[in-house]
């Protein structure tokens, strides 16, 4: 069995970052004004993987559609109450075509920057969406059979799920793209799965993005499904993704990819070929703020834990700081980030930003950054970079009551990391409201003699430990509500004595 890896993973909203480099410059920015510098800074920050969101071309349709639609103004009003028409670009996932956009630089600025990338050693991630294409698509006019067809009568009957449009066989009645338990997206039109010639074409696409990044991260992956599909449609497809990852392996075998992925799909998804799946759980429990559920989670085999994808916010999700009060929010963070699996951030969650942005606009609100948190997050990102956690071995603890009645003990989540070199860390979180007190055993070969210190690396606090009590009740911990910790195990008796030996004739 291989050793393991377990790199992190920056997304940035790239229309709103060049929007942001545009002012700044006072003329429009492309992708490759972006700064040397703000590459290094990354790199610094010890990422192994940047994925620029929504760079691909998209069209004066979607636009339209995301400009007179009512709801979701008033979605883009609440984010940015001084919103102006240029703002809304229209949704980054209703793609005209899978070229990087015109405002962007187009595809060679892309080629530039993934070069400027793999010199800091980044890897570079991008968007496929396999459910849906844009309105104005050329597929629309060329191949209408590529679409999931409706009637007249489901156009009468669900206008909110079908649209009517012209094509070279005339005018059509097509499907908006779609999640079974939504209303259609009204700027893009579904693909039909059950149509061998369609699948072959996203292959195809698909083919032609993997000769400009090192990943991809699919959208809403479990949609193509064959069940899924013929839920959603009633009509029979066969799989997809095995065939379409195969076809990516033959030409390029690192390639890597991820799934964005809910309804608990994410092990069918890493059977048919992903390296990585959203960890859409993990989240959910960590939200509800339950330590046991949470510690449950991570008694699945290291086979699936390994390819799990473990994220506080996304663009999809509200922001952490929104959702998270500030203690809760870093004790999460510790356990999301310092387990098994792709550690998976978001622009802005480092500065607690708080108003989550919409796909469809290209302006981020102004908001005054969190320092407290940000220095959370440089510690954590600085112990991130440790082999122990990138390359170690990790496994879950289990705790036992500090006394008979004290049911506090199931208020705690424990790891532990042994490195190569013998490096141990101890993650230690008390992920409750209330002071919890418990006994873990230690995993490791020793510690049975001496002394030993524990030293948390993301605060600072230091104890020493007797090796016979850690040998035989295990660790005592007594914790406030939501206290998270980092500890690393150093035998320091051992040390002591190589001090005070004398030196060998």
């Amino acid at each position: 069995m291989s050793a393991p890896y377990y790199p992190t993973l920056y997304q940035i909203n790239t229309r709103v970052w060049l929007t942001e480099l545009s002012r700044a410059l006072g003329e429009r920015a492309t992708l490759d004004d972006v700064p040397d510098a703000e590459l290094d800074r990354l790199a610094g920050m010890g990422f192994d993987w940047i994925w620029f969101l929504g760079v691909w071309q998209t069209g004066p349709a979607a636009r339209k559609v995301s400009r007179s639609n009512a709801g979701w103004r008033d979605e883009f009003r609440e984010t940015l109450p001084d919103l102006e028409e240029e703002d809304i670009a229209g949704s980054g996932f209703a793609i005209q075509s899978y070229a990087v956009h015109r405002d962007l630089g187009g595809d060679a600025a892309l080629a530039r920057l993934r070069q400027r990338l793999r010199q800091r050693g980044l890897k570079l991630m991008l968007d496929f969406v396999p459910n849906h294409m844009a309105l104005d698509h050329p597929w629309v006019g060329e191949h209408p059979d590529y679409f999931v067809h409706g009637s007249e009568s489901d156009l009468g009957r669900a206008p909110q799920n079908f649209c009517q449009v012209q094509t070279k066989d005339g005018p059509r009645v097509l499907a908006y793209g779609r999640d079974p338990f939504f209303p259609g997206w009204p700027d893009t039109l579904q693909l039909d799965y059950g149509n061998p010639d369609l699948q072959q074409a996203m292959v195809g696409e698909l083919a032609r993005i993997t000769g400009q990044c090192d990943g991809v991260r699919c959208d809403m992956a479990m949609l193509v499904l064959p069940d899924v599909f013929e839920r959603t449609w009633g009509i029979r497809a066969e799989p997809f993704w095995p065939k379409a990852i195969e076809s990516v392996r033959n030409e390029h075998p690192r390639f890597v990819f991820m799934a964005e992925v809910y309804w608990d799909l994410e092990g069918t998804m890493q059977r048919q070929g992903f390296d990585y799946a959203y960890d859409k759980r993990l989240y959910d429990r960590l939200r509800d703020g339950r330590a046991r559920p949470v510690r449950e989670h991570f008694r699945a085999g290291l086979d699936y834990q390994d390819k799990l994808a473990r994220f506080l916010e996304n663009h999809d999700e509200p922001r952490a700081a929104a959702t998270f009060p500030p203690d809760i929010h870093q004790a999460a963070a510790v356990i999301a980030f310092l387990s098994p699996g792709l550690r998976f951030f978001h622009q802005g969650q480092f500065q607690g930003r708080r108003k989550r942005i919409s796909p469809h606009l290209v302006r981020a609100p102004e908001e005054a950054v969190d320092p407290t948190l940000e220095r959370f997050y440089d510690r954590l990102l600085a112990l991130l970079q440790q082999a122990v956690v990138r390359r170690g071995n990790w496994q879950p603890l289990d705790c036992a009551p500090a006394w008979e009645g004290n049911w506090t003990w199931d208020c705690f989540v424990v790891f532990a990391w042994e490195g190569a070199d013998g490096e141990r860390w101890l993650v230690v979180v008390n992920y409750a409201p209330n002071q919890s007190q418990c006994y873990v055993r230690l995993p490791f070969a020793g510690p049975g003699i001496g002394r030993w210190r524990l030293k948390d690396l993301i605060g600072a606090a230091t104890h020493e430990r007797a090796g016979d009590e850690l040998a035989t009740r295990g660790l005592y911990l007594d914790e406030p509500p939501w206290r998270a910790q980092v500890f690393s195990l150093t035998d320091i008796s051992q040390a002591r004595s190589q001090v005070s030996s004398p030196a060998g004739n």
